[in-house]
């Protein structure tokens, strides 16, 4: 593996992050929000991931990997909805209640969501400090002939 595709990778994963994020940020702004019918009420969203391999996993190995694949980065494979129970209440007087007085609530947790912001915000930054790292570490290489 080069150093350029350390840049690869971690980019990879700083996308996917982003929009790990996006889907938190997403989940907040609805999380108190109703609907009068379970099928009009937000429901959390979940990014999922996978990781890449490479492709010449047979083409000899380095010393750190002989015969494992090596990872390439981050593949978003989508984003999915949660299936836990939405939360009905009963709440008669709110102008979003149905026929029984129920009003529908999304299924979002804000205190999980709130540690998947920290994980991802923690995990994006990561990235930027490997990409960094791989950044001067290559200026080394190019100050080496000096």
């Amino acid at each position: 593996m080069s150093l350029n595709q350390i840049f690869d990778i971690a980019g990879s994963g700083m996308n996917a992050q982003s929009l790990r994020l996006n889907t938190v940020a997403s989940n907040i702004a609805n999380a108190e929000t109703v609907s009068s019918s379970i099928d009009q009420t937000y429901r959390a969203r979940q990014a999922v991931f996978a990781t890449v391999f490479s492709e010449q996993q047979g083409l000899g190995g380095s010393l750190f990997a002989p015969s494992d694949k090596a990872g390439q980065g981050v593949e978003v494979l989508g984003v999915v909805e949660s299936d836990a129970e939405l939360q009905a209440r009963y709440e008669p007087d709110h102008p979003m209640a149905n026929e029984e007085g129920y009003v529908y609530y999304p299924n979002v947790n804000v205190v999980e969501e709130m540690a998947n912001m920290m994980a991802a915000s923690r995990a994006y930054q990561t990235n930027v400090e490997i990409m960094n790292t791989a950044k001067t570490m290559l200026q080394r290489v190019l100050t080496l002939g000096q």
